[in-house]
Protein backbone atom coordinates (compact mmCIF):
# COMPACT_ATOMS: atom_id res chain seq x y z
CA UNK A 1 0.00 0.00 0.00
CA UNK A 2 2.67 2.20 0.96
CA UNK A 3 4.80 1.27 -2.03
CA UNK A 4 1.59 2.42 -4.62
CA UNK A 5 0.87 5.51 -2.76
CA UNK A 6 4.31 6.86 -3.16
CA UNK A 7 4.55 5.78 -6.37
CA UNK A 8 1.36 7.73 -7.35
CA UNK A 9 2.88 10.81 -5.93
CA UNK A 10 6.25 10.34 -7.62
CA UNK A 11 3.67 11.13 -10.68
CA UNK A 12 3.04 14.08 -9.05
CA UNK A 13 4.33 17.71 -10.52
CA UNK A 14 2.89 20.39 -8.58
CA UNK A 15 4.76 23.69 -9.79
CA UNK A 16 3.16 27.60 -9.53
CA UNK A 17 3.96 30.43 -12.70
CA UNK A 18 5.27 33.41 -11.74
CA UNK A 19 6.20 36.54 -13.49
CA UNK A 20 5.88 40.46 -13.92
CA UNK A 21 2.34 41.76 -15.31
CA UNK A 22 2.52 41.20 -19.11
CA UNK A 23 5.60 39.03 -19.44
CA UNK A 24 2.88 36.46 -20.55
CA UNK A 25 2.30 34.20 -17.69
CA UNK A 26 -1.68 33.35 -18.51
CA UNK A 27 -0.54 32.71 -22.04
CA UNK A 28 1.99 30.33 -21.19
CA UNK A 29 -0.47 28.94 -18.76
CA UNK A 30 -2.76 28.31 -21.92
CA UNK A 31 -0.31 27.03 -23.86
CA UNK A 32 0.78 24.70 -21.54
CA UNK A 33 -3.04 23.08 -20.98
CA UNK A 34 -2.76 22.86 -24.71
CA UNK A 35 0.22 20.70 -24.36
CA UNK A 36 -0.85 18.61 -22.20
CA UNK A 37 -4.59 17.81 -23.83
CA UNK A 38 -6.38 19.72 -21.38
CA UNK A 39 -8.17 22.16 -23.70
CA UNK A 40 -8.56 22.34 -27.65
CA UNK A 41 -7.46 25.90 -28.40
CA UNK A 42 -5.66 28.48 -26.01
CA UNK A 43 -7.82 31.57 -25.08
CA UNK A 44 -6.41 34.59 -27.12
CA UNK A 45 -5.81 37.21 -24.35
CA UNK A 46 -4.98 40.02 -26.93
CA UNK A 47 -8.23 39.90 -28.26
CA UNK A 48 -10.82 41.67 -27.62
CA UNK A 49 -14.05 41.32 -25.83
CA UNK A 50 -15.71 37.71 -25.31
CA UNK A 51 -12.55 36.11 -26.71
CA UNK A 52 -10.15 37.87 -24.54
CA UNK A 53 -11.46 35.67 -21.46
CA UNK A 54 -8.56 32.83 -20.81
CA UNK A 55 -9.33 29.59 -19.32
CA UNK A 56 -7.24 30.66 -16.43
CA UNK A 57 -8.96 34.14 -15.81
CA UNK A 58 -12.16 33.55 -14.73
CA UNK A 59 -13.24 36.41 -12.59
CA UNK A 60 -15.05 39.42 -14.03
CA UNK A 61 -12.61 42.20 -12.91
CA UNK A 62 -9.87 39.69 -14.85
CA UNK A 63 -11.65 38.96 -18.17
CA UNK A 64 -12.23 42.67 -18.57
CA UNK A 65 -9.07 44.00 -17.78
CA UNK A 66 -7.17 41.18 -19.37
CA UNK A 67 -5.25 40.35 -16.26
CA UNK A 68 -4.83 37.72 -13.46
CA UNK A 69 -5.53 39.03 -9.40
CA UNK A 70 -6.87 35.22 -7.96
CA UNK A 71 -4.47 32.21 -7.98
CA UNK A 72 -6.16 29.20 -9.71
CA UNK A 73 -5.55 25.66 -10.43
CA UNK A 74 -4.86 23.32 -13.13
CA UNK A 75 -4.80 19.87 -13.47
CA UNK A 76 -3.72 17.17 -16.51
CA UNK A 77 -1.83 14.55 -17.65
CA UNK A 78 1.23 14.69 -19.85
CA UNK A 79 3.09 11.48 -21.35
CA UNK A 80 2.27 9.69 -17.40
CA UNK A 81 2.63 12.20 -15.47
CA UNK A 82 -0.32 14.45 -13.51
CA UNK A 83 0.59 18.15 -13.75
CA UNK A 84 -1.08 19.93 -11.29
CA UNK A 85 -0.15 23.91 -12.53
CA UNK A 86 -1.07 26.76 -9.62
CA UNK A 87 -1.65 30.51 -11.48
CA UNK A 88 -0.68 33.08 -9.65
CA UNK A 89 -1.82 36.40 -9.50
CA UNK A 90 0.98 38.92 -11.93
CA UNK A 91 -0.13 41.77 -10.02
CA UNK A 92 1.87 43.13 -7.19
CA UNK A 93 -0.69 43.86 -4.82
CA UNK A 94 -1.89 40.21 -4.59
CA UNK A 95 1.46 39.32 -3.39
CA UNK A 96 -0.18 37.14 -0.46
CA UNK A 97 -2.33 35.09 -2.39
CA UNK A 98 0.93 34.34 -4.45
CA UNK A 99 3.04 33.64 -1.08
CA UNK A 100 -0.23 31.06 0.36
CA UNK A 101 -0.08 29.75 -3.14
CA UNK A 102 3.73 28.84 -3.38
CA UNK A 103 3.11 26.38 -0.07
CA UNK A 104 1.39 24.15 -2.26
CA UNK A 105 4.25 23.80 -5.50
CA UNK A 106 7.20 21.76 -5.37
CA UNK A 107 9.10 23.96 -8.20
CA UNK A 108 7.94 27.55 -9.79
CA UNK A 109 8.76 28.49 -13.51
CA UNK A 110 9.85 32.23 -13.77
CA UNK A 111 8.34 34.06 -16.93
CA UNK A 112 10.68 36.65 -17.93
CA UNK A 113 9.78 39.09 -21.20
CA UNK A 114 12.54 38.85 -23.11
CA UNK A 115 12.98 42.20 -24.18
CA UNK A 116 12.81 43.50 -20.35
CA UNK A 117 14.57 40.84 -18.17
CA UNK A 118 14.17 40.98 -14.69
CA UNK A 119 11.48 43.52 -13.82
CA UNK A 120 10.08 44.68 -10.05
CA UNK A 121 7.84 42.21 -9.38
CA UNK A 122 10.09 39.37 -10.84
CA UNK A 123 12.10 39.77 -8.54
CA UNK A 124 9.79 40.42 -5.30
CA UNK A 125 8.15 36.88 -6.32
CA UNK A 126 11.86 35.33 -6.40
CA UNK A 127 11.84 36.09 -3.05
CA UNK A 128 8.51 35.13 -2.20
CA UNK A 129 9.88 32.01 -3.55
CA UNK A 130 13.77 31.57 -2.41
CA UNK A 131 11.68 32.56 1.55
CA UNK A 132 10.29 28.54 0.86
CA UNK A 133 13.49 26.82 -1.18
CA UNK A 134 11.33 26.35 -4.04
CA UNK A 135 13.50 25.20 -7.17
CA UNK A 136 13.00 27.98 -10.69
CA UNK A 137 12.96 27.05 -14.11
CA UNK A 138 13.19 30.10 -16.29
CA UNK A 139 11.16 30.83 -19.24
CA UNK A 140 12.60 33.32 -21.38
CA UNK A 141 9.81 34.33 -23.17
CA UNK A 142 8.65 36.55 -26.63
CA UNK A 143 11.82 35.88 -28.68
CA UNK A 144 9.39 36.76 -31.32
CA UNK A 145 9.99 40.00 -30.92
CA UNK A 146 13.28 42.20 -30.58
CA UNK A 147 15.13 41.09 -27.43
CA UNK A 148 17.91 42.04 -25.03
CA UNK A 149 21.40 40.03 -25.84
CA UNK A 150 20.76 36.50 -24.66
CA UNK A 151 24.28 36.66 -22.70
CA UNK A 152 22.68 39.99 -21.24
CA UNK A 153 19.92 37.88 -19.88
CA UNK A 154 21.98 35.11 -18.18
CA UNK A 155 24.12 37.82 -16.27
CA UNK A 156 21.01 39.49 -14.84
CA UNK A 157 19.69 36.31 -13.48
CA UNK A 158 23.16 35.46 -11.96
CA UNK A 159 23.70 39.12 -10.82
CA UNK A 160 19.56 40.18 -9.62
CA UNK A 161 18.60 36.38 -8.12
CA UNK A 162 22.31 35.18 -7.28
CA UNK A 163 21.49 31.94 -9.18
CA UNK A 164 23.62 29.64 -11.50
CA UNK A 165 21.78 30.12 -14.86
CA UNK A 166 22.29 26.83 -17.39
CA UNK A 167 20.64 27.26 -20.37
CA UNK A 168 19.55 23.80 -21.84
CA UNK A 169 18.62 25.51 -25.01
CA UNK A 170 20.17 28.48 -27.22
CA UNK A 171 18.87 31.20 -29.29
CA UNK A 172 19.38 32.03 -32.98
CA UNK A 173 18.16 35.65 -33.20
CA UNK A 174 15.36 37.27 -31.80
CA UNK A 175 12.76 39.07 -33.38
CA UNK A 176 11.86 39.09 -37.35
CA UNK A 177 15.32 36.88 -37.33
CA UNK A 178 14.22 34.35 -34.48
CA UNK A 179 14.80 31.14 -36.22
CA UNK A 180 14.34 28.49 -33.21
CA UNK A 181 16.96 27.12 -30.64
CA UNK A 182 19.46 24.59 -30.25
CA UNK A 183 19.23 21.80 -27.90
CA UNK A 184 23.04 22.01 -26.16
CA UNK A 185 21.97 18.41 -24.44
CA UNK A 186 20.97 16.60 -28.03
CA UNK A 187 23.36 19.41 -30.01
CA UNK A 188 20.25 19.44 -32.40
CA UNK A 189 18.61 22.42 -33.41
CA UNK A 190 14.45 23.23 -33.34
CA UNK A 191 13.43 25.65 -36.08
CA UNK A 192 11.07 27.89 -34.77
CA UNK A 193 7.41 28.35 -37.12
CA UNK A 194 5.41 31.14 -36.83
CA UNK A 195 2.08 29.35 -37.10
CA UNK A 196 3.27 27.19 -33.91
CA UNK A 197 3.15 23.86 -35.70
CA UNK A 198 6.31 21.49 -34.69
CA UNK A 199 9.04 21.03 -37.60
CA UNK A 200 11.16 17.74 -36.98
CA UNK A 201 14.84 18.72 -34.86
CA UNK A 202 17.75 18.90 -37.37
CA UNK A 203 20.80 17.52 -36.02
CA UNK A 204 24.18 20.29 -35.88
CA UNK A 205 26.35 19.92 -38.25
CA UNK A 206 23.71 18.04 -40.99
CA UNK A 207 23.51 19.22 -44.23
CA UNK A 208 19.82 19.75 -43.38
CA UNK A 209 20.60 22.70 -41.46
CA UNK A 210 21.31 25.05 -44.76
CA UNK A 211 17.63 24.35 -44.74
CA UNK A 212 16.41 25.90 -41.86
CA UNK A 213 19.43 28.72 -41.30
CA UNK A 214 21.56 30.99 -43.37
CA UNK A 215 25.53 30.01 -43.01
CA UNK A 216 26.02 33.31 -41.18
CA UNK A 217 23.17 32.64 -38.93
CA UNK A 218 24.00 29.06 -38.52
CA UNK A 219 27.93 30.13 -37.34
CA UNK A 220 26.26 32.95 -35.10
CA UNK A 221 23.80 30.81 -32.97
CA UNK A 222 26.71 27.96 -33.47
CA UNK A 223 29.15 30.18 -32.04
CA UNK A 224 27.30 31.74 -29.34
CA UNK A 225 26.02 27.79 -28.22
CA UNK A 226 30.16 27.06 -27.73
CA UNK A 227 30.60 29.85 -25.63
CA UNK A 228 27.81 29.89 -23.70
CA UNK A 229 28.69 26.07 -23.16
CA UNK A 230 31.83 27.15 -21.82
CA UNK A 231 31.24 30.00 -19.85
CA UNK A 232 28.06 28.33 -17.99
CA UNK A 233 28.38 25.53 -15.50
CA UNK A 234 26.74 23.00 -16.77
CA UNK A 235 23.19 21.67 -15.62
CA UNK A 236 23.20 19.89 -12.23
CA UNK A 237 19.78 18.53 -11.40
CA UNK A 238 20.60 18.18 -7.63
CA UNK A 239 22.19 21.99 -7.96
CA UNK A 240 18.69 22.89 -9.32
CA UNK A 241 16.76 21.22 -6.60
CA UNK A 242 18.79 22.85 -3.70
CA UNK A 243 17.45 26.63 -5.28
CA UNK A 244 21.31 27.83 -6.49
CA UNK A 245 20.84 26.70 -10.45
CA UNK A 246 17.93 27.60 -12.39
CA UNK A 247 17.81 25.88 -15.92
CA UNK A 248 17.07 28.16 -18.64
CA UNK A 249 14.78 28.04 -21.90
CA UNK A 250 13.73 30.19 -24.59
CA UNK A 251 10.47 30.38 -26.52
CA UNK A 252 7.27 32.38 -27.51
CA UNK A 253 4.24 31.30 -25.65
CA UNK A 254 2.35 33.01 -28.04
CA UNK A 255 3.35 30.70 -30.93
CA UNK A 256 3.49 27.89 -28.80
CA UNK A 257 7.10 27.59 -29.76
CA UNK A 258 9.16 26.03 -26.56
CA UNK A 259 6.52 25.46 -24.58
CA UNK A 260 6.63 21.15 -25.22
CA UNK A 261 10.24 21.52 -23.98
CA UNK A 262 9.27 23.01 -20.83
CA UNK A 263 6.87 20.49 -20.11
CA UNK A 264 9.86 17.85 -20.97
CA UNK A 265 11.65 19.74 -18.38
CA UNK A 266 9.57 20.15 -16.18
CA UNK A 267 8.17 16.29 -15.91
CA UNK A 268 12.20 15.27 -16.20
CA UNK A 269 13.67 17.69 -12.93
CA UNK A 270 11.11 18.93 -11.07
CA UNK A 271 10.68 17.19 -8.22
CA UNK A 272 7.74 15.39 -6.91
CA UNK A 273 5.99 16.03 -3.52
CA UNK A 274 8.34 15.98 -0.67
CA UNK A 275 7.93 15.09 3.59
CA UNK A 276 6.34 17.93 5.22
CA UNK A 277 7.62 19.00 8.62
CA UNK A 278 4.46 19.22 11.16
CA UNK A 279 3.61 18.51 14.88
CA UNK A 280 1.21 15.39 15.59
CA UNK A 281 -0.46 15.82 19.40
CA UNK A 282 2.20 18.26 20.00
CA UNK A 283 5.59 16.42 18.56
CA UNK A 284 7.26 17.17 15.93
CA UNK A 285 7.36 14.94 13.22
CA UNK A 286 6.99 14.37 9.32
CA UNK A 287 4.59 13.03 7.09
CA UNK A 288 6.02 11.76 3.48
CA UNK A 289 3.55 11.48 0.41
CA UNK A 290 3.54 7.75 0.83
CA UNK A 291 2.33 7.66 4.22
CA UNK A 292 -1.04 5.81 5.07
CA UNK A 293 -2.64 9.09 6.67
CA UNK A 294 -4.33 11.32 4.65
CA UNK A 295 -3.16 14.75 5.24
CA UNK A 296 -3.44 18.39 4.03
CA UNK A 297 -3.62 21.85 4.70
CA UNK A 298 -5.65 24.98 2.80
CA UNK A 299 -4.15 27.35 1.54
CA UNK A 300 -6.40 29.24 -0.73
CA UNK A 301 -10.66 29.81 -0.27
CA UNK A 302 -12.48 31.27 -2.72
CA UNK A 303 -15.98 31.89 -2.42
CA UNK A 304 -18.38 32.12 -5.82
CA UNK A 305 -17.01 30.63 -8.28
CA UNK A 306 -20.25 29.24 -9.49
CA UNK A 307 -22.65 32.80 -9.14
CA UNK A 308 -24.94 30.44 -9.54
CA UNK A 309 -24.38 28.38 -6.70
CA UNK A 310 -23.11 30.57 -4.25
CA UNK A 311 -20.17 28.23 -3.45
CA UNK A 312 -17.40 28.45 -1.33
CA UNK A 313 -14.31 26.16 -2.15
CA UNK A 314 -10.97 25.55 0.02
CA UNK A 315 -8.65 24.62 -1.96
CA UNK A 316 -6.42 21.46 0.10
CA UNK A 317 -2.70 20.47 -0.83
CA UNK A 318 -2.96 16.80 -0.29
CA UNK A 319 0.47 15.81 2.02
CA UNK A 320 -0.18 12.05 1.86
CA UNK A 321 -2.40 9.38 1.58
CA UNK A 322 -4.77 8.54 -0.27
CA UNK A 323 -7.99 10.24 -0.68
CA UNK A 324 -11.15 9.29 -1.59
CA UNK A 325 -14.70 10.79 -2.19
CA UNK A 326 -16.84 10.40 0.70
CA UNK A 327 -14.48 9.88 3.16
CA UNK A 328 -14.25 12.30 6.52
CA UNK A 329 -11.02 14.07 7.59
CA UNK A 330 -10.92 16.17 11.19
CA UNK A 331 -10.27 20.25 10.82
CA UNK A 332 -6.94 19.83 13.49
CA UNK A 333 -7.79 23.28 15.36
CA UNK A 334 -11.45 23.25 15.42
CA UNK A 335 -11.50 18.86 15.74
CA UNK A 336 -14.91 19.76 13.89
CA UNK A 337 -15.31 16.24 11.36
CA UNK A 338 -16.07 16.72 7.35
CA UNK A 339 -17.83 14.33 5.37
CA UNK A 340 -16.19 15.10 1.62
CA UNK A 341 -18.83 13.74 -0.79
CA UNK A 342 -18.07 16.14 -3.24
CA UNK A 343 -14.37 16.90 -3.85
CA UNK A 344 -13.27 18.80 -7.09
CA UNK A 345 -10.24 18.56 -9.57
CA UNK A 346 -10.16 21.73 -11.27
CA UNK A 347 -9.27 23.18 -15.27
CA UNK A 348 -9.42 27.03 -13.64
CA UNK A 349 -13.13 27.57 -13.39
CA UNK A 350 -14.50 24.36 -14.80
CA UNK A 351 -14.61 21.41 -11.99
CA UNK A 352 -14.72 17.89 -12.09
CA UNK A 353 -15.86 15.43 -9.00
CA UNK A 354 -12.60 13.80 -7.73
CA UNK A 355 -12.74 10.05 -6.96
CA UNK A 356 -9.27 9.81 -5.36
CA UNK A 357 -6.73 12.11 -5.22
CA UNK A 358 -3.03 11.64 -3.81
CA UNK A 359 -0.13 13.59 -2.10
CA UNK A 360 0.74 16.15 -4.49
CA UNK A 361 -2.97 16.78 -5.82
CA UNK A 362 -5.27 19.70 -5.10
CA UNK A 363 -8.60 19.11 -4.01
CA UNK A 364 -11.19 21.68 -3.65
CA UNK A 365 -14.19 20.96 -1.16
CA UNK A 366 -17.34 22.85 -1.17
CA UNK A 367 -18.28 23.91 3.05
CA UNK A 368 -19.81 27.08 4.36
CA UNK A 369 -17.42 28.70 6.66
CA UNK A 370 -16.23 25.68 8.11
CA UNK A 371 -12.24 25.75 6.35
CA UNK A 372 -10.43 29.07 6.46
CA UNK A 373 -7.33 29.46 5.15
CA UNK A 374 -4.49 27.47 7.19
CA UNK A 375 -6.38 24.98 8.42
CA UNK A 376 -4.96 21.29 8.82
CA UNK A 377 -6.77 18.45 7.69
CA UNK A 378 -6.21 14.73 8.59
CA UNK A 379 -7.95 11.85 9.08
CA UNK A 380 -7.07 11.78 12.86
CA UNK A 381 -7.16 15.48 13.35
CA UNK A 382 -4.07 15.46 15.31
CA UNK A 383 -1.63 16.60 12.32
CA UNK A 384 -0.99 20.37 12.49
CA UNK A 385 1.29 22.03 9.24
CA UNK A 386 2.82 25.17 10.07
CA UNK A 387 0.40 28.06 9.73
CA UNK A 388 0.31 30.38 6.57
CA UNK A 389 1.14 34.01 7.62
CA UNK A 390 -0.73 37.05 7.47
CA UNK A 391 1.41 40.46 6.61
CA UNK A 392 0.68 43.96 7.72
CA UNK A 393 -1.12 45.68 5.16
CA UNK A 394 0.51 48.57 3.65
CA UNK A 395 -2.90 50.59 2.87
CA UNK A 396 -5.97 51.23 5.85
CA UNK A 397 -9.02 52.38 4.51
CA UNK A 398 -12.91 52.75 6.30
CA UNK A 399 -15.39 50.98 4.29
CA UNK A 400 -19.25 52.03 4.16
CA UNK A 401 -22.32 50.82 2.33
CA UNK A 402 -24.02 53.33 0.79
CA UNK A 403 -27.54 52.05 1.99
CA UNK A 404 -27.53 52.24 5.50
CA UNK A 405 -30.32 49.50 5.80
CA UNK A 406 -27.63 46.89 4.29
CA UNK A 407 -24.83 47.67 7.17
CA UNK A 408 -25.71 43.90 8.41
CA UNK A 409 -25.38 42.71 4.87
CA UNK A 410 -21.70 44.34 4.40
CA UNK A 411 -20.34 42.64 7.79
CA UNK A 412 -20.89 39.06 6.29
CA UNK A 413 -19.92 39.69 3.13
CA UNK A 414 -16.45 41.70 4.87
CA UNK A 415 -16.27 38.63 7.07
CA UNK A 416 -16.41 36.44 3.78
CA UNK A 417 -14.06 38.08 2.05
CA UNK A 418 -11.34 38.43 5.12
CA UNK A 419 -11.36 34.44 5.31
CA UNK A 420 -10.92 34.15 1.74
CA UNK A 421 -7.23 36.50 2.05
CA UNK A 422 -8.94 39.04 -0.21
CA UNK A 423 -8.08 41.74 2.61
CA UNK A 424 -7.63 42.08 5.93
CA UNK A 425 -10.71 43.25 8.32
CA UNK A 426 -10.29 45.06 11.64
CA UNK A 427 -13.31 46.36 13.74
CA UNK A 428 -12.30 49.12 16.07
CA UNK A 429 -13.47 47.80 19.76
CA UNK A 430 -14.75 51.71 20.14
CA UNK A 431 -16.76 52.62 17.11
CA UNK A 432 -18.83 50.70 14.58
CA UNK A 433 -16.49 52.09 11.32
CA UNK A 434 -15.32 48.41 9.47
CA UNK A 435 -11.50 48.91 8.64
CA UNK A 436 -9.94 47.35 5.75
CA UNK A 437 -6.44 46.51 5.03
CA UNK A 438 -4.68 45.59 1.58
CA UNK A 439 -1.14 45.53 0.22
CA UNK A 440 -1.86 47.66 -3.10
CA UNK A 441 -5.32 49.64 -4.68
CA UNK A 442 -6.53 47.01 -6.61
CA UNK A 443 -7.47 45.04 -4.07
CA UNK A 444 -9.96 47.70 -3.07
CA UNK A 445 -10.93 47.70 -6.46
CA UNK A 446 -11.22 43.80 -6.36
CA UNK A 447 -13.35 43.94 -3.72
CA UNK A 448 -15.57 46.61 -4.57
CA UNK A 449 -16.67 44.74 -7.80
CA UNK A 450 -17.12 41.73 -6.09
CA UNK A 451 -19.39 43.08 -3.08
CA UNK A 452 -21.14 44.92 -6.15
CA UNK A 453 -21.63 41.36 -8.45
CA UNK A 454 -21.53 38.56 -5.53
CA UNK A 455 -23.48 40.32 -2.93
CA UNK A 456 -25.31 43.42 -4.18
CA UNK A 457 -23.86 46.00 -2.23
CA UNK A 458 -22.42 49.31 -3.29
CA UNK A 459 -19.53 50.81 -0.78
CA UNK A 460 -17.57 53.79 -0.75
CA UNK A 461 -13.63 53.34 0.77
CA UNK A 462 -12.54 56.50 3.20
CA UNK A 463 -9.39 57.17 4.04
CA UNK A 464 -9.10 56.09 7.48
CA UNK A 465 -7.04 57.98 10.46
CA UNK A 466 -4.76 55.06 10.70
CA UNK A 467 -1.99 54.40 8.52
CA UNK A 468 -0.31 50.95 10.28
CA UNK A 469 -1.53 47.88 11.73
CA UNK A 470 0.45 45.78 13.69
CA UNK A 471 -0.60 42.64 15.54
CA UNK A 472 0.04 42.30 19.64
CA UNK A 473 1.45 39.63 21.38
CA UNK A 474 2.94 38.91 25.16
CA UNK A 475 2.08 38.30 28.52
CA UNK A 476 -1.78 38.47 29.43
CA UNK A 477 -0.83 41.15 31.98
CA UNK A 478 0.82 43.55 29.64
CA UNK A 479 -1.53 43.01 27.24
CA UNK A 480 -4.21 43.94 29.59
CA UNK A 481 -2.25 46.74 30.61
CA UNK A 482 -1.25 48.31 27.02
CA UNK A 483 -5.10 47.68 25.48
CA UNK A 484 -6.24 49.15 28.71
CA UNK A 485 -4.34 52.70 27.98
CA UNK A 486 -4.65 52.56 24.46
CA UNK A 487 -8.16 51.54 23.74
CA UNK A 488 -9.18 53.94 21.60
CA UNK A 489 -6.61 52.51 19.15
CA UNK A 490 -7.36 48.69 19.85
CA UNK A 491 -8.73 46.42 17.05
CA UNK A 492 -9.74 42.98 16.34
CA UNK A 493 -8.88 41.06 13.53
CA UNK A 494 -11.00 38.11 11.46
CA UNK A 495 -9.69 35.55 14.30
CA UNK A 496 -10.16 37.94 17.34
CA UNK A 497 -6.79 38.60 17.64
CA UNK A 498 -5.60 42.06 19.41
CA UNK A 499 -4.27 44.62 16.75
CA UNK A 500 -2.74 48.30 17.41
CA UNK A 501 -3.73 50.60 14.55
CA UNK A 502 -1.20 53.52 14.01
CA UNK A 503 -1.45 56.89 12.70
CA UNK A 504 2.11 56.85 11.52
CA UNK A 505 4.72 54.08 11.36
CA UNK A 506 6.89 56.56 13.64
CA UNK A 507 4.02 56.55 16.48
CA UNK A 508 4.19 52.59 16.16
CA UNK A 509 8.22 52.78 16.93
CA UNK A 510 7.21 55.35 19.70
CA UNK A 511 4.55 53.61 21.14
CA UNK A 512 6.87 50.03 20.91
CA UNK A 513 9.30 51.59 22.58
CA UNK A 514 7.33 52.57 25.47
CA UNK A 515 6.02 48.55 26.23
CA UNK A 516 9.17 46.65 25.63
CA UNK A 517 7.02 43.73 26.91
CA UNK A 518 4.98 44.22 24.13
CA UNK A 519 5.77 42.86 20.77
CA UNK A 520 4.41 44.47 17.98
CA UNK A 521 4.44 42.06 14.91
CA UNK A 522 4.29 42.64 10.93
CA UNK A 523 3.21 39.27 10.62
CA UNK A 524 0.97 36.29 12.05
CA UNK A 525 0.60 33.01 11.50
CA UNK A 526 -2.74 31.92 10.98
CA UNK A 527 -4.09 28.13 11.09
Amino acid sequence: MTASLALEAARRRTFAIISHPDAGKTTLTEHLLLAGDAIRQAGAVRARGEARRTRSDWMKIEKERGISVSASVMTFEHEGLQFNLLDTPGHEDFSEDTYRTLTAADAAVMVLDAAKGIEPQTLKLFEVCRLRDIPIITFINKMDREALDPFALLDEIGSKLALDPAPLYWPAGSGNRFRGVIDLREQAFQPYTRSGDAEAPVKLGSNAMARVLQPDEQEEVEEGAELVMGASKPFDPQSFLEGHMTPVLFGSALRHFGVNELLGVLGAYAPPPKTVAVTRAGIETHVAPGDAEVTGFVFKVQANMDPNHRDRIAFVSLCSGKFERGMKLKVQNTGRQLSVHNPMLFLASDRELAEEAFAGDVIGIPNHGVLRVGDSLSETGAVRFAGLPNFAPEILRRVRVKDPLKAKHLKRALDGLAEEGVTQLFRPMIGADFIVGAVGQLQFEVMADRLSNEFQLEVIFEPSPYAEARWISGAKADLEDFMGKHRPQMAQDIDEAPVFLGKTAWEVGYVADRYPKVAFLKTRERG
